[in-house]
């Protein structure tokens, strides 16, 4: 079902970004799986793949093909991801936030609570639990239990990189990190707005990350969905350049959800995806669009 997210329906060129297609997803069931909570997306640009990660620790795989539009788009499955030999998590263990692939195809799952990272088969089972830097391993560092490995992407030349929604504890609240497995580190800093969080990043063609951050501070403050650009090789004392893209805000018009997903889907052009958090009045929305500077 199409919708419109955007302040005015003339336009479809907005700062960094254009528009490109606009869907809410209806999807009740998916193999007999509740499809909600919808917490990152990833592409296979090989296999035309599209895989939404639920937080319930459930993995949703669509055929999607994009090209100006979005040309097809249908549910394939959905399966619980599971431990080694198909075991399940307990159920505290298994809120599920960040998802990536890299290039063999590979899918990656980064979960909050008892903070880690793991490698998965096409069953949905964990074959690999990755060791975590030192300071990403203590719950206590975080800011919070529900505020720790949020966004997830992979790198060609850095391998899996990380961040927690909120900075830790021993860094300034406007200080973000994202975090290489092997202990690499680039800070960046937040937005202005009131508790603007990390909730998903991915790499660009150039190798830069496109980040996603989200404020949501109450029901009668605006709600802001920013994309920007972190320059991971423009860094000085490990701060980074960033460039804001668009800044989508609830005040102005903007009618939004509650973004955390974001995956690269062709040269330039990504979708970002929301979480309806099992609310009736909340939506999955499927966003695609082009970077465009």
């Amino acid at each position: 079902m199409n919708t419109e997210i955007a302040p005015s329906s003339n336009e479809n060129q907005f700062q960094g970004i254009t528009l490109l297609a606009q869907k809410r997803l209806l999807f009740k069931e998916i193999s007999g799986l509740k499809f909600s909570e919808i917490s990152d997306v990833t592409y296979d640009l090989n296999e035309k793949k599209l895989y939404l990660l639920s937080d319930e620790g459930i993995l949703f795989v669509f055929e999607a093909t994009f090209s100006d539009r979005i040309e097809t788009f249908n549910a394939v499955r959905g399966m619980r991801l599971a431990k080694k030999e198909g075991k399940k998590f307990k159920k505290w263990r298994h809120d599920s936030e960040g998802l990536a692939l890299d290039n063999k195809g590979h899918l990656y799952v980064s979960f909050e609570g008892r903070a880690k990272v793991g490698k998965f088969n096409q069953k949905g089972e964990m074959v690999k639990k990755y060791t975590l830097p030192k300071k990403l391993r203590d719950p206590k560092n975080y800011r919070s239990r529900n505020k720790s490995l949020e966004a997830l992407t992979w790198h060609p030349r850095y391998g899996l990189l990380t961040a927690a929604e909120w900075p830790l504890k021993n860094k300034q609240k406007k200080d973000q990190t994202v975090y290489a497995l092997n202990g690499k580190e680039w800070q960046f800093k937040a937005e202005a707005e009131q508790r603007s969080a990390v909730v998903a990043m991915e790499v660009m063609d150039d190798g830069n990350l496109l980040v996603m951050e989200r404020s949501y501070s109450g029901l009668l403050n605006p709600f802001v969905i920013t994309l920007k650009k972190v320059y991971l090789n423009k860094c000085k004392n490990k701060m980074c350049k960033s460039e804001l893209l668009i800044k989508m805000n609830s005040h102005q018009g903007w009618s939004i959800d509650n973004f955390e997903g974001l995956a690269k889907v062709g040269k330039h052009r990504y979708v970002m995806v929301s979480d309806d958090n099992g609310n009736f009045f909340q939506q999955t929305l499927l966003i695609y669009f082009e970077v465009t500077h």
